[in-house]
């Protein structure tokens, strides 16, 4: 298994190529601000074609490359339907304007080809199968990836927005409720392995049983006592 990672842009939002070897096909996950040249490199260096776009959510600081790099591969974008308006008008993921000079930098809407996640679904891409789970909270339309043990590696969990290492995503955004979080949490993450990576949208990796014991606010809900405002939390 290959999973090829790099921060992004002006919000270092994380990108993942993810593929059964180098030299195989790939899924790109969350191309956001100024990915494209990460892409672009991480493609060349290990040789990877890829099959598809799959993004977590659809804040810009994660979808801000997918025009580009879906249209210089001729591949999908996959979204979960209640985040795809912000493909085309980001400014209301966010509740403001994120200021004209940045918004000269990107390109704002759709690729010609976009497909829509459901809850449970698997999606056989590239050799690999992605389990998709709708995880609310963040946005509404949040998802997160699972990769399921492999030979060579653990499970992997790809959050998004909705689990960092030590924190969990903002919740103040349009879309955005802690109450959604909460069962999210509890729902998604809470019954994986303690063996599971977690790639989150931002910041480093770490596993669900270093957040089961040390997350705040993972503790609080596993205790059913709900989030306490223990740590600042995250994403756009």
């Amino acid at each position: 298994m290959l999973i090829a990672g790099f921060p992004a842009g002006a919000w270092g939002t994380n990108c993942y190529l993810v593929a059964p070897a180098a030299g195989a096909e790939c899924v790109i996950i969350d191309p956001g601000h100024q990915a494209a040249p990460g892409v672009e490199e991480a493609l060349r260096k290990h040789r990877l074609k890829p099959v598809a776009v799959v993004l977590t959510h659809g804040h810009i600081d994660h979808v801000a490359s997918v025009v580009p790099v879906c249209g210089a591969s001729g591949v999908p974008a996959w979204i979960h339907p209640a985040d795809r308006y912000m493909m085309s008008d980001p400014e209301k993921g966010i509740g403001r304007s994120i200021g004209m000079p940045l918004m000269g930098e990107l390109t704002v809407g759709e690729p010609d080809d976009v497909r829509e996640l459901t809850d449970g679904a698997k999606l056989a891409l590239a050799g690999l199968e992605l389990t998709v789970a709708h995880a609310p909270g963040h946005t509404k339309g949040s998802v997160t990836f699972g990769l399921p043990e492999a030979a060579d590696i653990p499970p992997v969990l790809f959050s998004g927005d909705l689990l960092f290492a030590g924190s969990i995503g903002r919740t103040d955004l349009p879309g955005g409720s802690m109450d959604d979080m909460l069962e999210s949490l509890t729902r998604v993450v809470l019954p994986l392995d303690d063996t599971t990576v977690v790639l989150s949208g931002h910041g480093p990796q770490t596993t669900i049983g270093q957040e089961r014991a040390t997350n705040p606010y993972l503790r609080q809900v596993a205790a059913g006592q709900g989030a306490a405002e223990q740590a600042p939390r995250r994403g756009m």
